[in-house]
């Protein structure tokens, strides 16, 4: 039996599209390999939102082809949408296949788990099929066929399956976790694309414009990974905040109201933390009473979805989620300030179900650089948005992603950009130096920052954010926090950096069966909390990396009491 291995590159949604991809294989009898030096097929999956981001996968490419020359090389995402020949030059890459032809990347790339035909040509017409009927007006099924693109070969090249991204519109759904670390919290990728322009971002290029997974297939995504056991899953998309503008608004959530209330019925016993409900997930308002049984009528379509002309838009994804599954947290990702509604807003601060977390890309805090990004906020727009976010969740950690050193950015202009970040209740950032990306209109600018320059501010913020994301944890000393934890636990002292214990509850990369927890972890461990010295990683509602004294089942909400910062992390007990 073939063997594969897939290596991502980059952003949640990269992540997501590689857990897709592992699907396939899968559905195809293909087993992973535990290391790529393992693997008949290694699949890297790029990012190239920086020219950093390039260079790491051409050096993991050539250390593949170094420590394992007899597999094949497949590289696909967004380097190899953007650059397919020149990937497709590097030295035992066996096919290059852009974003564009990824929803089928495992049927091309089948022939190559066999040895014999790993050379072989393929059957390229079946490419250059018709696609099947459409679920859903912007969806096709991963089975549907993709236009033929371009198909290099030669003894010099691998071949390259690349066309026009914008003329597709299907989008890979798959759950994905984050790390080895942390399979208590997955991922779903629910938007791709982006319709946005900004002078300096080279995505919409490689992803093609804004397209949604429909409410139904979030739902049922949803409902299954609830089914798996799982009780946090993370929402993601390239531009979230636009899911559901290409997609018709009608009744397609009522078709998944039957399914949930049966599957309620299965777990009469499941608490909800903070609640009186001992429904899972479910709190009053919702179509369902407080007895752990189903209320006499179904539930209502979330409000407002009554026209079925109406584009959807962001909260209404979310209510209905909150509506009809029995999820017990969800956490949103980024999410544009523009699209950061009043009704969102209240949505997230008002339901115990969604975690108070806001991650907002800002980019620059001067007006003049903001226009020259094409950004469609302006300095004043972005500081109300945050501060009504910090009016409706005083706790809530609230994130930014900001750029140094962009295109004719001066030191007056940088300036606006510290004094933002140091007076806007910020409790992270993602730092970021300006990386020219060709074809970009910010790589042919004027007044490129020099290197050295921009990677000095860059530290500066840096430095701002962490003294802001100390003082924000040091602000929960004495308090309790509601976190889940995570599957690893570390013996030995809190503060050491010591050996990590994880614990054997992978899922399956599709979907697990429910997941069964012992009831008292560290008997089972066969440990003696009172007398072990190990702690538990969990991370908190409002995004703060816990450790937790003790063992601890993974995959379980508590409520810690925040006793100490330490190590870049909160340290408490189980209160």
């Amino acid at each position: 039996m073939g063997t594969f291995y897939v290596e991502n590159f980059g952003c949640r949604a990269t992540q997501a599209d590689g857990a897709a991809i592992e699907c396939q294989f899968h559905k195809r009898g293909l087993e992973r390999a535990a290391a790529p030096e393992q693997a008949n097929v290694v699949v890297f999956n790029t990012c190239t939102v920086t020219a950093a981001a390039d260079q790491d996968a051409r050096a993991a490419i050539r250390r593949i082809h170094r420590n394992n020359p007899g597999c094949q090389i497949v590289v696909t995402g967004c380097y190899a949408q953007r650059a397919p020949e020149e990937i497709a030059a590097l030295p035992g890459v066996s096919q290059v296949i852009g974003n564009s032809h990824k929803p089928r990347l495992a049927e091309i790339a089948l022939p190559l788990s066999e040895p014999r035909a790993a050379k072989a040509a393929l059957d390229f017409a079946t490419f250059a099929a018709p696609a099947l009927a459409a679920e859903g007006k912007n969806f096709l099924p991963l089975s549907s066929l993709m236009p033929e693109g371009r198909v290099l070969t030669s003894d010099a090249r691998g071949q390259v399956f690349v066309s026009d991204i914008f003329a597709h519109t299907i989008l890979l759904a798959a759950p994905v976790f984050d790390a080895a670390n942390e399979r208590t919290r997955p991922n779903l990728k629910v938007q791709d694309g982006c319709d946005n322009r900004c002078s300096f971002c080279v995505i919409p290029y490689v992803r093609g414009n804004s397209r949604s997974l429909p409410l139904d297939q979030v739902l049922r995504e949803v409902n299954a990974l609830v089914d798996g056991g799982y009780r946090e899953v993370v929402i993601s998309g390239i531009n979230l905040g636009r899911w559901g503008r290409d997609l018709p608004c009608g009744a397609e959530a009522s078709a998944c109201a039957e399914p949930v209330s049966a599957r309620l019925k299965s777990y009469p016993d499941t608490q909800l933390r903070g609640e009186s409900c001992v429904l899972p997930g479910f709190v009053s308002g919702h179509g369902f009473s407080h007895a752990g049984k189903v209320a006499a009528s179904k539930p209502a379509l979330p409000a407002g979805i009554t026209d079925a002309s109406r584009r959807c838009r962001f909260e209404d994804l979310v209510r209905s989620i909150l509506d009809y599954t029995a999820l017990e947290k969800l956490r949103i990702s980024s999410v544009e300030p523009m699209d950061w509604s009043d009704e969102l807003i209240r949505l997230v601060a008002d339901s115990p179900r969604v975690a108070k977390h806001a991650h907002v890309p800002m980019q620059s805090g001067s007006d003049r650089v903001l226009w020259l990004m094409h950004r469609k906020y302006r300095p004043w727009h972005y500081r109300e948005k945050i501060e009504e976010i910090r009016a409706a969740m005083p706790t809530a950690a609230i994130g930014a992603d900001v750029m140094a050193g962009f295109p004719g950015e001066t030191d007056p202009d940088f300036e606006e950009t510290r004094r933002m970040v140091e007076e806007l209740p910020f409790t992270y950032l993602h730092v970021f130096t300006y990386s020219a990306r060709p074809g970009t209109p910010a790589a042919a600018m004027r007044n490129q920052v020099p290197v050295h320059i921009a990677r000095e501010r860059n530290r500066i913020l840096r430095d701002l954010a962490a003294e802001k994301k100390v003082a924000f944890m040091q602000s929960f000393i004495g308090n309790p926090l509601e976190a889940i934890t995570l599957n690893v636990v570390h013996s030995g002292p809190a503060a050491a950096a010591t050996e990590a214990i994880t614990i054997n509850t992978p899922p399956s990369p599709c979907h697990s069966e429910r997941r069964e927890e012992p009831t008292d972890f560290a008997e089972q461990q066969g440990v003696s909390q009172g007398r072990d010295s190990a702690f538990t990683e969990a991370l908190t509602d409002n995004y703060l990396k816990l450790r937790l004294k003790g063992r601890h089942a993974p995959n379980r909400w508590l409520t810690a009491q925040v006793e100490q910062v330490e190590g870049g992390a909160l340290v408490g007990v189980v209160s």
